[in-house]
């Protein structure tokens, strides 16, 4: 029996809200702003590179509302400068992805602190003070509208299951991301804010060359039989952020294709 407080021609509704995403240029973010800005979301990027973030949210505002805004969340004055400028133009915030992220391979003997350091602090340092900086505003969102807030954090499959790939920081910053994510999910969700995490698998952007230049071979290891595409993560972070997805508290979504499922096989 359907239940007469259902309505599913609103329940995936993104329709006016407000969503800042980091890395959100290029590769995953990209796919997942471009979704929110065809969705009617006012959507804020950040990248580090100006000239780039800039140019991305020009583009993506041929379709709807996008705005950019540069700055190195990797560092405390970068981070910081980003909420100021989101501020100037938001008193709430709907939604936060969480994206922005580095990788560092290197042989393990000659694997070094900068390679440490670089990957945690924009994968995982940032992540959290970032949420922390912006919780007023989550807050305030969850409070003035009838919908949740909504923080969604980018892992990856990496931070479930090892691979040959030496990048050591990169698979403990986002096996960190994973279970930050149910912590802030348990602290924040009486409040409103409901906090998740998708973990990717081959999807192609400029981190993820392999999948980028070489997803015909790739696809062959994935039992989809096939990399992923923007409209799949789009998707999930549309379910994640709209009334669809408020009871997905502290968990990680895998959108891989199979593959961490079918590890061993």
């Amino acid at each position: 029996m359907t239940s007469p407080a259902m309505n599913m021609s609103t329940l995936f509704n993104l329709e006016g809200r407000c969503a800042l995403i980091t890395g959100g240029s290029r590769g995953i973010g990209r796919m997942i702003a471009e979704g929110f800005v065809q969705l009617g979301v006012r959507v804020y990027i950040t990248a580090r590179k100006a000239e780039e973030c800039d140019a991305a949210a020009a583009e993506m505002s041929e379709q709807g509302t996008c705005t950019s805004i540069p700055g190195d969340i990797s560092t405390t004055e970068g981070l910081a400068s980003v909420v100021s400028r989101l501020r100037e133009h938001e008193s709430t915030l709907d939604i936060l992805v969480n994206n922005a992220g580095a990788a560092w391979g290197a042989p393990f003997d000659e694997f070094p602190e900068d390679g440490w350091d670089k990957v945690m602090d924009l994968n995982l340092k940032a992540l959290f003070f970032l949420t922390q900086q912006l919780a007023p505003e989550l807050r305030a969102a969850a409070a003035s509208g009838d919908h949740l807030a909504k923080v969604i954090n980018v892992a990856s499959i990496d931070g479930i299951r090892t691979n040959p790939n030496e990048t050591y920081s990169y698979h403990a910053s986002k096996a960190g991301v994973i279970h930050l994510t149910k912590r802030l999910a348990a602290q924040l969700a009486p409040e409103g804010v409901i906090v998740s995490a998708i973990a990717p698998g081959a999807f192609p952007s400029r981190m993820n060359k392999v999948a980028r230049d070489h997803g015909d071979e790739l696809q062959q290891r994935i039992p989809a039989g096939r990399i992923g595409g923007p409209e799949d993560m789009a998707g999930v972070a549309t379910y994640l952020a709209s009334r669809a997805g408020d009871y997905v508290v502290g968990d990680t979504i895998v959108v891989d294709g199979g593959v961490v499922a079918s590890a061993g096989l």
